[in-house]
């Protein structure tokens, strides 16, 4: 028998819509958050809105500019390299740790999302291809049993999602993602752990976002 799962909280439900609002665009960067219009598209009071606004501010997502009040951030290029930075330290440590809890399961669900990632790439579908390769780093990142590299990376991932548009406009980006992603895995597979971490280090090393600059 499995334990009942509270159901979320209206402050979570109006954080998530938020969220996710502003990483696929609906809500850009520069939109000025009026809670009583929010309240009213979600059905909520003003309490739930604000409440989430504040958690989204304090991860960075909106900030306060005074008379216009609330805005939803500009991506912010430091924040960006900032995270790049710190993935290429983490991720490796991360692939390390999954190779010794890799299962069945695991490998199933590992080459699903590979192949569905490579089918997006080749059938042009950008925004499908990126949730994979969210997923992708998500499974190692479950994986590694690290709850800190976990729940980090999740928001970490919420701040390069903002960005990613202008990252798939670099040609041949998408292709040459899924090739590296399938060699880490394979490593993995195999159970070498210093092969995989060397090729995730590269692989953020790399990475055409790091060479992208982002407009503000």
């Amino acid at each position: 028998m499995e334990a009942l799962r509270p159901s979320k909280t209206l402050v979570e439900q109006a954080y998530d819509a938020l969220l996710e609002a502003i990483c696929t665009g609906d809500i850009k960067a520069g939109d000025r958050l009026n809670q009583d219009e929010l309240a009213l598209r979600l059905n909520v009071s003003r309490q739930p809105i604000n409440s989430a606004i504040a958690m989204l501010k304090a991860q960075r997502f909106v900030q306060d500019t005074g008379k216009r009040g609330v805005i939803v951030a500009p991506i912010d290029q430091n924040l960006f390299d900032s995270i790049y930075q710190f993935r290429t330290a983490i991720e490796p440590l991360a692939v390390e740790l999954a190779v010794a809890r890799m299962t069945n399961e695991a490998i199933t669900i590992g080459r699903d999302i590979i192949a569905r990632g490579k089918s997006c790439v080749q059938s042009g579908d950008h925004a499908a291809a990126l949730r994979a390769d969210m997923d992708f780093h998500g499974l190692i990142y479950r994986l590694s049993g690290n709850l800190i590299i976990a729940d980090t990376m999740t928001l970490n991932w919420r701040h390069l999602q903002r960005a990613m548009s202008e990252v798939l406009s670099v040609p041949g980006t998408t292709l040459r993602v899924w090739k590296e992603h399938d060699q880490i895995f394979n490593a993995m597979v195999r159970g070498d752990g210093d092969s995989a971490a060397g090729l995730m280090k590269a692989h953020m090393e790399n990475a055409a976002p790091r060479k992208v600059r982002l407009e503000t």
